[in-house]
């Protein structure tokens, strides 16, 4: 063998590694962003200026009021005609996390620099009594319980949060009312430490090497959300029964990524939800149903206010509930009703509905109402019926008044209850065999989904005669649709699913019509405050005269 050929596995081996280590996702937003970050945000600054210039924001009237307000100092009014007067460059991105451990809690606000000496000068003029020192190439300026840091080209803010990291600090509340619970005092975050040390932070310490931080900063979006419910459960104690029924399995390897976006006429999120090891096997397993179709045309009536349905795989529960070594103790309870965890997966065949329609007023008591419904389908009747049975042995204690609201019944395929015994006869006769609302079609498909008719609930919500009153509510029927919510697949180790909340003009960004509107109700709730201390100002108090002048009859 000569010395090229020798040399070919040794070019070949290189090559593989250089690939595999290329194909890992990284990325820069997460290059200052601790691994073990219980929460970060990246805000897109140049996608929301585009979406909402400043100008804009300056010409709403809530906005300008708060310009002339004389209380506010020169420098401040500055800030408020151009944000970029403070040397931070808005139109690129911001970094926000938090960090709970044992050492404390602490959060930090990070961006970019177009001019450090306007910069410097903003800082001085918000903290007069910072202490600043120099080193590394950074200026660090402290005071307090805040530090902020900077060079020529970026900036960071550091800020204890308090002692958020032991639950167990907490005694427990003693039934005698006069005696306060004992709370050891909160640990003192040294910020200053805290902003070095993130400076300087290894990039492997980072989430900058994070494949799921990665593939989160790349998806389009106006705002990324990353929340890791592990680290937010290892920085609180949960106790000695957190162990016994093994919760850590929940929270294990948990976490949530969200991309917003503020598009015409709707804000849209996505989300994905990662697990640990088991719970991923679980989802694995057990997913991948699809909500009832005909549950959600039976629903009796066109007037949904609301409602949330889904599909699950009974045997899934026993497996959940095995994992968080809960099955012994619910069997046990179970049995005493009268059923076991297995008649529990024979009876369910695997679907939810619960449901809120017909808002109105009750014609006997005058009071807001409304017609709620839950239906479950049925797998194996006997087994449901053992499950009822229950529900009927415990709702013996039920007083008899709140009895007669709930109406129940069964037929071979669903169970049905409901506040009124119509609402719950209909739905198992098969309702309208025909409801098919237009939010039908953007749940159907999915394991889960929900939605809400804001304009249908905001029309009945009751007001007052106050014109100030029906003004805010015409100001909120102008602007909101409903709330669609559909999701539950599993694919590439993680859950997913989308919200969107639709807005009545469809033509108009949401980010554009949310400044409008906030600024709108902004200035109702001033006038209605003037309105409010007016009155009192005018309403004498009568007080009785003393006892020595009082005149016995």
């Amino acid at each position: 063998m000569n010395k090229q050929t020798k040399l070919l596995p040794m070019m070949a081996l290189a090559v593989i590694i250089l690939l595999s280590a290329c194909s890992k996702k990284s990325n820069t937003q997460g290059r200052y962003v601790p691994a073990n970050a219980t929460a970060a945000m990246l805000i897109n600054g140049a996608s929301l200026n585009e979406k909402l210039p400043w100008s804009e924001i300056k010409n709403n009237q809530w906005f300008a009021e708060m310009q002339q307000d004389t209380t506010l100092s020169a420098f401040t009014k500055k800030l408020l005609d151009n944000p970029e007067n403070s040397g931070v460059n808005t139109k690129k991105d911001f970094i926000l996390f938090y960090v709970t451990d044992t050492t404390g809690a602490y959060g930090s606000v990070q961006g970019t620099l177009t001019d450090a000496a306007k910069f410097k000068t903003a800082l001085q003029e918000a903290s007069k009594n910072g202490k600043e020192t120099v080193a590394d190439g950074y200026t660090y300026y402290t005071d307090d319980n805040t530090c902020v840091a900077y060079n020529k080209e970026k900036f960071f803010v550091s800020m204890e949060l308090g002692d958020y990291n032991n639950l167990a600090n907490v005694a427990p509340i003693s039934m005698d009312s006069t005696t306060e619970p004992y709370v050891a005092p909160a640990k003192k975050v040294d910020v200053l430490a805290k902003t070095k040390a993130l400076i300087a932070m290894a990039e492997d310490n980072t989430l900058a090497k994070n494949e799921k931080f990665s593939e989160l900063m790349a998806t389009k979006g106006d705002a990324h959300i990353w929340i890791n419910a592990e680290y937010a459960n290892n920085a609180n104690s949960l106790g000695s029964m957190a162990a016994v029924v093994n919760l850590s399995k929940l929270y294990k390897g948990a976490i949530s990524t969200a991309t917003l976006n503020f598009d015409n006429g709707a804000i849209n999120m996505d989300v994905k939800s990662y697990a640990g090891k088991e719970m991923t096997e679980l989802y694995e397993k057990y997913s991948g149903g699809k909500i009832d179709k005909t549950m959600l045309q039976s629903i009796p009536s066109q007037n949904v206010a609301g409602l949330f349905a889904f599909n699950f795989k009974p045997e899934g529960v026993k497996a959940f509930v095995k994992l968080l070594n809960l099955d012994g103790m619910l069997n046990l309870g179970a049995a005493q009703a009268g059923f076991n965890l297995d008649d529990f997966v024979k009876a369910n065949k695997g679907d939810i509905l619960l449901a809120v329609t017909d808002l109105g007023k009750d014609s006997v008591t005058k009071q807001q109402d409304a017609k709620v419904l839950f239906a479950a389908s049925i797998g194996d009747k006997p087994s449901f019926t053992k499950i009822i049975d229950a529900g009927k042995k415990y709702g013996a204690a039920v007083p008899p008044d709140m009895g007669k609201l709930i109406n129940y019944n069964i037929n071979d395929n669903y169970f049905a209850m409901s506040n009124d015994k119509n609402t719950t006869q209909s739905f198992l006769a098969g309702g309208t065999k025909a409801n098919n609302a237009a939010f039908m079609d953007k749940i159907l498909g999915s394991s889960f989904g929900g939605y809400a008719n804001l304009q249908y609930i905001i029309k009945n919500i009751p007001t007052s005669n106050d014109t100030l009153d029906i003004a805010e509510q015409n100001l909120s029927l102008k602007m909101w649709d409903n709330v669609i919510i559909n999701g539950g697949g599993y694919s590439n180790k993680s859950l997913s699913q989308h919200w969107e909340i639709n807005l009545m003009d469809k033509s108009t960004n949401s980010l554009k019509q949310l400044n409008a509107y906030t600024g709108a109700m902004a200035i109702i709730e001033k006038k209605k405050a003037v309105v409010q201390a007016k009155f009192w100002n005018d309403t004498e108090v009568e007080v009785a005269p003393p006892v020595a002048e009082r005149t016995i009859r």
